[in-house]
């Protein structure tokens, strides 16, 4: 597939589309030009060449970037570290301190993720190549990193969608580079008017109360600029924040229900669904859209970490 020309943001931030899923506008990774260039976000290994190519757009190298952060190291999000560290001579890998044993060591990752994707796992994600332990720099809650004389990120615990995961505030933009912590935003349809953020409840670590708090912190921190990694920049803040937090709660209902009937994550994706197209026929959103291509994986995978979340708490 071929790469697309970088998305510019503001006069420093731009956005790169990895064409995970070898789907445009789903993943992406944000190159932020300070002095220290840094990149957030890699997405999977197969996504590495188009941020080369995006790089090459911009008239950068690889050799110029200094810092790779990334939210959280499901394969979606981090997937390619190591490859595109290979290429990058002169970086660090920034990741949280739950994360880091996962990159150095990526074989446990490597197998839950080939549980839920079983015969695509190759395509969508190899290779996956292990991060050397000299080369990350490990950043928790409360922590900073200096990428420019005027600029110095911050990093939040933003647990809910994984335990290893933070998010990044810039302060220049007044903006967060959030992961999957407050959810997904739908290009497909916000590019014709329809505001869709939906949480992302992934298993193995999917948090609802933590999720929340998550959220709230957002709402807390009165941005300007949410930066999704699926996908995308908002400034709808507020709005986008709410109605996620009302997702989630639908989310975690139906997922009650489903349990005390003694069923399971396919009827959970089903009801789901269902809900989404529901809500998005009041808008005029026909039922063969291609956002739904999105729409059903997500359904499905936020079912099996819905499920996995009420076995646990039933244990």
């Amino acid at each position: 597939m071929q790469s697309k020309e970088p998305i510019q943001l503001d006069d420093r931030i731009y956005l790169i589309d990895g064409f995970d899923l070898g789907v445009a506008d789903r993943t992406g990774s944000y190159i932020i030009m300070e002095e220290e260039l840094t990149i957030i976000e890699t997405g999977p290994s197969p996504s590495v060449k188009h941020i080369k190519n995006g790089l090459d757009a911009l008239g950068l190298s690889l050799d110029q970037v200094k810092y790779i952060i990334v939210t959280h190291i499901h394969l979606d999000h981090a997937g390619g570290t190591g490859l595109l560290l290979q290429q990058c001579p002169n970086a660090k890998v920034v990741v949280h301190p739950k994360g880091e044993r996962h990159l150095i060591n990526p074989r446990k990752l490597a197998a839950g993720a080939r549980a839920i994707y079983g015969d695509s796992f190759s395509e969508l994600f190899e290779p996956i190549i292990p991060v050397p332990e000299d080369r990350l720099l490990v950043k928790g809650e409360g922590d900073t990193l200096r990428v420019g004389s005027t600029c110095t990120l911050e990093f939040l615990d933003t647990p809910g969608h994984a335990r290893h995961h933070f998010s990044i505030y810039d302060p220049i933009s007044n903006g967060m580079f959030t992961g999957d912590t407050v959810g997904v935003r739908y290009e497909h349809l916000i590019r014709e008017g329809i505001d869709l953020f939906l949480p992302s409840t992934s298993p193995n670590h999917f948090d609802p109360n933590a999720m929340h708090d998550s959220i709230k912190r957002m709402l807390d921190k009165h941005l300007d600029r949410i930066y999704y990694g699926h996908f995308g920049m908002t400034k709808k803040t507020t709005k986008a924040l709410i109605q996620v937090a009302e997702w989630l709660d639908i989310f975690v209902e139906e997922g009650e229900q489903v349990v005390a009937e003694g069923k399971g994550y396919d009827e959970l994706s089903t009801r789901l669904l269902n809900r989404v197209k529901a809500y998005l026929h009041d808008f005029g959103v026909s039922d063969d859209h291609d956002v739904y291509i999105l729409i059903n994986l997500d359904m499905q995978v936020c079912a099996l970490g819905i499920i996995d979340y009420f076995q646990k708490i039933k244990q």
